[in-house]
């Protein structure tokens, strides 16, 4: 029986070649084992899946299974997800839950070993992730590297705990990512020097190019929480080959708008060489963590996009493994009803357990920094309302709570400015501190 051939045609943004050129892909089993140029004019472009290289999908409230149903409308064909979140909350049982539950859909999730779990010594984690665990996985095949290294301090002091977690990594030739803000100098070198490769954290262009010139790969993000996207794609025409793009944290209605496909629609928009920028948002992911993942060369896994034009961008439709996923905009991939797991030990709290008496003196308050995640400290009095501190809306001074959801604790309180809410209160449940 001969193998079926799938044709699909349009002008091919041959990345591989550095070429654009009208041309028809053959498509068997899902791989490409032909491509033709032709001598035709086609309206439509068939571009490189794009490949998010830096998430944690527990941001997007939804399992791997649901994340793919909206990411393959925006293009996205892969990505490379940091279970930081999950296993904060349920260890190697919530990571094991992530990878089976991504089996499902064709999206091909490449996952990375937590290193930092608990995120910091400051907080009351739900589960402990050490060096055993994480050689433990990293020896899986579908863990592709060490997830974001944010024990800063650890690596630049050589804590024993984190060294050991780098050389499972370095032993078994995986990547290390890293996420070190306002890291510079003789610290970085040091940082870098341990098998560190990328970072998504930078906060200033002299220091992301302090970083690319020392080796280090640098992800331009771009999420719901934190946008850095303006501040680095001049790096584009320069430094394509160290760039890569990241969404980070992605929540669902953000989600539900775009992806990855947003960014380079802007790139384009600036002008920026197309095959730089799909080096960027396609190929340097999948050859930096060895992804299995297709780059429209003969040989390759069929994974591709097809657009209207590279002016507009508009997504037509998505194909992963020559497998059509979405189009014109609908996803087609099936929505399974998940397991559910959890770990939530906490019982229902009272008014009191949220009042803070009031001090007539100032309080540490917690700034937030548009866009960013760094945040700055200030002192500043909160309001008194019959003797207990309350929010402030006026002076932008609100009030904030952290329930401990693993054990029965006292309610910790503090106070934020530059929030913007004036009425209402906003509550969540996802965060590296969860």
């Amino acid at each position: 029986m001969q193998n079926k051939i799938k044709i699909v045609t349009g002008n091919i943004v041959d990345v591989a070649h550095s070429r654009i050129y009208p041309g028809a892909l053959k498509i068997v089993r899902g791989r490409i084992v032909d491509m033709v140029e032709e001598k035709k004019r086609y309206d439509t472009c068939v571009v490189p899946g794009l490949v998010d290289s830096h998430v944690h999908i527990e941001s997007s409230m939804a399992p791997p299974s649901e994340f793919a149903r909206v990411a393959v409308i925006h293009g996205t064909v892969a990505t490379v997800s940091d279970p930081h979140e999950i296993a904060n909350v349920l260890g190697v049982e919530g990571i094991t839950y992530m990878l089976a539950n991504a089996k499902i859909i064709p999206l091909k999730f490449y996952f990375g070993a937590p290193s930092c779990v608990p995120a910091t010594n400051l907080e009351t984690s739900g589960a402990y992730v050490g060096p055993k665990e994480v050689a433990e996985l990293l020896q899986r095949k579908e863990i592709k590297y060490l997830a974001e290294v944010m024990n800063v301090p650890g690596v630049l002091n050589e804590d024993p705990e984190i060294m050991q977690k780098i050389l499972s990594a370095k032993k078994l030739s995986k990547p290390i990512d890293g996420h070190a803000p306002g890291l510079r100098g003789k610290d970085l070198e040091k940082y870098v020097k341990s098998g560190i490769s990328t970072d998504h954290e930078c906060l200033t262009l002299d220091e992301a190019l302090e970083k690319i010139n020392i080796g280090m790969k640098i992800l331009i993000r771009e999420g719901s929480a934190a946008k850095n996207f303006e501040e680095f794609i001049s790096l584009a025409p320069t430094h394509y080959k160290s760039l890569m793009f990241c969404s980070d944290d992605n929540h669902p209605d953000d989600l539900i708008k775009g992806h990855l496909n947003e960014l380079v629609k802007r790139a384009l928009h600036r002008g920026i060489d197309p095959l730089k920028v799909f080096h960027i948002a396609s190929v340097n992911p999948v050859l930096h963590y060895g992804l299995e993942v297709g780059l429209l060369r003969k040989g390759d896994p069929a994974d591709f996009i097809e657009i209207d034009n590279l002016e507009s961008f508009n997504i037509l439709r998505t194909y992963i493994n020559g497998e059509l996923v979405a189009e014109n905009g609908k996803s087609l991939l099936p929505s399974p009803a998940p397991k559910i797991i959890n770990n939530f030990k906490v019982h229902m709290k009272s008014i009191e357990d949220f009042r803070l008496p009031y001090e007539n003196k100032k309080l540490n308050v917690i700034e937030a920094v548009d866009g960013q995640l760094i945040t700055n400290w200030l002192k500043a009095s909160p309001k008194n309302a019959n003797g207990y501190a309350v929010s402030d809306p006026e002076n932008d001074i609100l009030k904030l709570v952290v329930v401990n959801r693993y054990q029965e604790a006292k309610v910790a309180i503090g106070f934020i400015k530059n929030f913007g809410l004036k009425k209402g209160a906003i509550a969540g449940s996802v965060a590296h501190a969860e």
